[in-house]
């Protein structure tokens, strides 16, 4: 969403840029259909991370709290990557993957439709 500011011409520092990182990138992690992980979660991850361990270490990390967590599938999920369906290759980094600085990671796990599938 683009901001405009109160005052013309004004030219802020933008905080969020890639250069700000120490070599990492922000990545959007989000859970679709489970509201009590109603964000993306964003992480500072180098873009050197191999998407496995975005799966197997990562991930487990920041949606751990969630009752249904256990129960995914990960060989039956299916995934977004800004917004366009994306089929990753887990032994590849981020970047070979095309996952860039502030991009946005959708994942759906069939069959879970939310706690107690109350995204159904």
């Amino acid at each position: 969403m683009p901001v405009q500011a109160l005052k013309p011409g004004y030219k802020g520092e933008v905080k969020d840029a890639l250069a700000n990182f120490h070599g990492n990138q922000l990545v959007y992690l989000h859970w679709a259909d489970h509201l009590i992980m109603a964000f993306p979660i964003a992480l500072p991850l180098p873009p050197t991370t191999p998407f496995r361990a975005l799966i197997t270490d990562i991930a487990p990390n920041a949606f751990a709290m969630h009752p249904d967590f256990e129960k995914i599938d990960w060989s039956t999920v299916t995934w977004q990557l800004d917004r366009k369906p994306f089929t990753p290759d887990l032994d590849k980094t981020l970047a070979e993957n095309g996952i860039g600085h502030k991009s946005a990671l959708v994942f759906t796990a069939p069959g879970l439709m939310g706690l107690a599938g109350a995204s159904a």
